[in-house]
């Protein structure tokens, strides 16, 4: 296991070596060029304002929220039981021979 960690710990050394991305392209070699920018367009228009959810809308994020835990929660323990299912099944097996 200590030889994992030291590759990895090798490897993000070695990813971080590089430099970071340039925020813009390298300029040209040439003094006199202009640099090449990509025109765009600032359109300003009036936003709707903000307005709250409603109560009926609140109430179905909480059961929809709810109800996932739920799945999420039973899907996580029925792994859980069956990775340990199989870890005591093995180690019986292993202290039987």
């Amino acid at each position: 296991m200590a030889w994992v960690a030291g590759l990895a710990l090798v490897a993000l050394l070695l990813a971080g070596w590089r430099k970071p991305a340039r925020a813009q392209p390298k300029p040209p070699r040439d003094a006199t060029a202009t640099p090449r920018r990509v025109p765009h367009e600032v359109v300003h228009v009036v936003a709707e304002p903000y307005h709250a959810a409603g109560p009926v809308r609140r109430l179905f994020a909480v059961v929809a929220s709810g109800g996932l835990a739920i799945v999420i929660g039973a899907v996580i323990a029925t792994v859980a039981a069956f990775a340990l299912a199989v870890i005591v099944t093995t180690l019986t097996d292993l202290l039987r021979q």
